[in-house]
C-alpha cells in the first residue's frame, strides 16, 4: 500500500512538480485576507477618484493625465481580481473556478506590478523633462506622445502575459487542493523569466526613477524663485515615491531572484514560502499608494477635490435648510408668526441672505487659490 502511494506520488510529480511539496498556507488565511480586504475597500474608491482626476488632467491638455489614467486602470484591473483570490484563500488555497480564470487572475496579479512600474517611470521622466529641460524636449511632453508610449507599454505587457498564459497551469498539492498559478519547487522555465523580471522590470526602472528625481531635486535646490515651502513639498514627494517603490517592489523581486537561484527542492520552498508571500502582499499596497502620491498630492487635483467637497457640503446644507423650512411651515405656530411679519421687512431679509451667500462664495474662491 505504501509503495503504491509512493508510485502514485512519483507519477504525479512528473506531471506536476508541486505535488511533492506540502506547504503551510496559513499566511493566506490570516494576513493575506486582511491586506486584500484593505486594498479592496480603500483602493477601489481611491482609484475611481484618481481616474476622474486623471480625466480632468487630460481635459486640461496635460499629458500627465494619460499616464495617471493608465496607471489607475491597471490598478483597477488588479483590484477586480481580488474577490476571486479572497475566495481562494477562504477555501484554504483550493481553486474552484475554471483554469482559464485562474490564469487570468494570476496574470492580473503579477503583470499589474510591471504595468504600474512602467507608468510610474513615464510619470517621473515626464516630470524630469518638465523641470530640467522645459523647452528642449517639449515634443515628448504632448498628449499624442503619451498615448503612443501607453500603447507600447500595454502591448509589451500583453505579449509577456501571453507567454505566462501558455506556460502557467494549475497544480495539486498533497491534500488534493488545486493550487492556482504557483509551483513548488519553481519550474525551469520560470527561472529565466524571473531574471528578466528582476533586471528589466525592477532594477532598470528603479535606477531610471532615481536618476530622474535626483535631477529634479538638483534643479529645485538651485532655484531661487521657488518658495521654501514648495521645495520641502517636492522633496517629500520625491523621497516618498522612491521609498514606496522600494518597499512595494524591492522585497518581492529580491526573493524572486533568491527562489530562482536556490529553490531546487521542497525543503527550501517551505522555508521561503511565508517571506515570499509577505513580499507579494507588499506589492498590492501599491494600488493604494499610487492615487495618494500621484493624484491627491497634485496642487490642481487638490483644488478640484476641494471644489467637489464644497459642492457636496453646499448640497447637504441646502437639503437640510429645505427640510427645516418645510417642517416649520407645517406648524400652526409658524403660520401665526408669519401672518404678523410686515411685508416691508421681506426685502431686508432677502438682502441679508444675499450677503451671506456672497461671503460663502468669497471664502470658496480663497480656498481655490491656495
Amino acid at each position: 500500500m505504501r509503495s503504491l502511494k509512493m508510485e502514485n506520488s512519483t507519477h504525479h510529480a512528473t506531471e506536476n512538480s508541486s505535488i511533492n511539496c506540502t506547504i503551510d498556507h496559513h499566511i493566506h488565511q490570516t494576513l493575506s485576507l486582511t491586506i486584500y480586504i484593505l486594498v479592496l475597500v480603500v483602493g477601489l474608491p481611491a482609484n475611481c477618484l484618481s481616474l476622474y482626476f486623471g480625466y480632468l488632467q487630460i481635459k486640461a491638455k496635460n499629458e500627465l493625465g494619460i499616464y495617471l489614467c493608465n496607471l489607475t486602470i491597471a490598478d483597477l484591473f488588479y483590484i477586480f481580481s481580488l474577490p476571486f483570490w479572497l475566495q481562494y484563500f477562504l477555501q484554504h488555497d483550493n481553486w474552484t473556478y475554471d483554469e482559464k480564470l485562474c490564469k487570468i487572475c494570476g496574470i492580473l496579479l503579477y503583470e499589474n506590478i510591471y504595468i504600474s512600474v512602467g507608468f510610474l517611470c513615464c510619470i517621473c521622466i515626464d516630470r524630469y523633462l518638465a523641470v530640467v529641460h522645459p523647452f528642449r524636449f517639449y515634443q515628448f511632453r504632448t498628449i499624442k506622445a503619451a498615448v503612443v508610449v501607453s500603447i507600447i507599454i500595454w502591448s509589451k505587457e500583453i505579449l509577456m502575459s501571453w507567454r505566462l498564459f501558455t506556460h502557467a497551469d494549475v497544480s495539486k498539492d498533497a491534500e488534493s487542493h488545486i493550487i492556482c498559478f504557483e509551483h513548488y519547487p519553481i519550474k525551469d522555465w520560470e527561472r529565466n523569466f524571473n531574471y528578466y523580471r528582476f533586471f528589466a522590470g525592477f532594477l532598470f526602472p528603479f535606477f531610471l526613477l532615481l536618476f530622474s528625481y535626483c535631477g529634479i531635486l538638483r534643479v529645485v535646490r538651485k532655484s531661487h524663485g521657488t518658495q521654501k515651502k514648495r521645495k520641502i513639498q517636492i522633496k517629500c514627494l520625491v523621497s516618498s515615491t522612491v521609498v514606496i517603490f522600494l518597499v512595494c517592489f524591492g522585497p518581492y523581486h529580491i526573493l524572486l531572484v533568491i527562489r530562482s537561484l536556490f529553490e531546487t527542492n521542497c525543503n527550501f520552498a517551505e522555508k521561503i514560502f511565508n517571506y515570499y508571500h509577505f513580499a507579494l502582499l507588499l506589492t498590492s499596497l501599491n494600488c493604494v499608494a499610487d492615487p495618494l502620491l500621484y493624484c491627491f498630492s497634485s496642487e490642481s487635483t487638490y483644488q478640484n477635490f476641494v471644489k467637489i467637497r464644497d459642492s457636496c457640503l453646499t448640497c447637504l446644507r441646502s437639503l437640510r435648510t429645505k427640510t427645516k423650512v418645510s417642517y416649520q411651515m407645517k406648524t400652526p405656530e409658524v403660520l401665526r408668526k408669519n401672518s404678523s411679519v410686515p411685508a416691508a421687512e421681506e426685502p431686508e431679509i432677502s438682502k441679508k441672505l444675499h450677503t451671506v451667500h456672497e461671503m460663502k462664495d468669497s471664502s470658496t474662491t480663497s480656498i481655490d487659490r491656495l
